[in-house]
């Protein structure tokens, strides 16, 4: 499969997400998926019942990953190579499909609202191409775009479109290929994640990965925002004011956009420092905070055979298993 084909699936794995593209039971399954982080290298495989068979981590050193949108992410290519194939080799991989979960900082999603868009992907493709060729630090000619159509709140239309450099795509994609497995599959972590989300009512995720914050709101199957940002602190060094800050532009858009307040938020990354950040921002936006993975674990959203993945603070591979469902 194509890279090109590959990353056009990830975007559409996330419309399952949505509940809405039931022609993708017609793809071919994905029971074994790599994560890929600037700090390790995460493996899982389901069974088709959606048990989890087993899993696998390996911690890459410091700096031998930077993500990156245009330059090159796989700084140590042998420390990263070596613990893709560690995992792998755990959990008997081998001559089949995989699903490849990205950092973040890798694709770029934007949503975007049309009062007319093309049917055919023959004419959207450049349309969405023109459109964001001054958001994307690289040539159209080797950009990787998929884009899906979504409801809006008003008339028109709203688009969902992911860009990637193409090059980029191929470091991680040559990483299982070098091991014969094919990558049907690309999306980024937070694309995977957001299936753990709530959203009944209007829900705020907040991800942090390294010094890259995610933010994404969804609201009844529809993603409503979503922005990844460099944070100015990491670890220990970073406030809820900090934090707030970088979360504040999309939940001030949303609340513009669809005049309603945000009703829960969700927290990932922060490990044992997430006490610190509950309290500022339940003053802030005045509704419940909780951590994502905890709250998807009390609310029955992570079944126990995948209560591993959770204490490992692995979403990434768990909302592809809820994805895949």
């Amino acid at each position: 499969m194509s890279s090109t084909a590959a990353f056009r699936q990830g975007i559409y794995k996330f419309e399952l997400v949505r509940r809405v593209a039931l022609w993708l039971d017609a793809l071919p399954y994905t029971s074994l998926a790599v994560e890929v982080a600037p700090d390790r290298v995460a493996a899982a495989r389901w069974s088709r019942a959606g048990a989890l068979d087993g899993y696998a981590v390996e911690l890459l050193p410091v700096g031998a990953l930077v993500p990156s949108a245009v330059e090159t992410n796989i700084v140590n290519s042998a420390a990263v190579k070596a613990a893709v194939a560690n995992v792998c080799e755990r959990l008997s991989a081998g001559d089949e499909d995989v699903a490849m979960i990205l950092p973040d900082t890798v694709i770029r999603v934007f949503v975007q609202h049309f009062e007319e868009f093309p049917r055919s992907a023959a004419e959207a493709e450049p349309m969405l191409r023109w459109k964001l060729k001054k958001s994307v630090p690289f040539e159209a000619d080797e950009t990787l775009i998929s884009y899906m159509r979504q409801a809006p709140r008003e008339a028109g239309l709203d688009v969902v479109t992911a860009l990637a450099r193409l090059r980029i795509i191929r470091e991680y994609e040559s990483l299982v290929e070098g091991l014969g497995l094919y990558p049907g599959v690309v999306l980024s972590s937070s694309l995977a994640a957001i299936s753990l989300l709530e959203d009944e009512k209007p829900t705020l995720l907040a991800r942090v990965s390294g010094t890259t914050l995610t933010t994404a709101i969804v609201r009844r199957g529809v993603l409503c925002g979503y922005r990844c940002t460099e944070l100015p602190a990491q670890g220990a060094n970073l406030t809820p004011q900090m934090l707030f800050e970088e979360i504040f532009p999309v939940a001030a858009y949303y609340q513009d956009t669809w005049q309603e307040t945000i009703r829960s938020v969700r927290v990932a990354g922060l490990g044992s420092r997430l006490p610190e950040f509950i309290r500022p921002l339940e003053d802030e936006f005045h509704c419940d905070v909780r951590s994502l993975l905890s709250s998807a674990v009390s609310d029955g959203r992570i079944n126990d055979d995948a209560r591993p993945l959770a204490d490992r603070d692995l979403e990434g591979l768990i909302g592809w298993m809820l994805q895949r469902g």
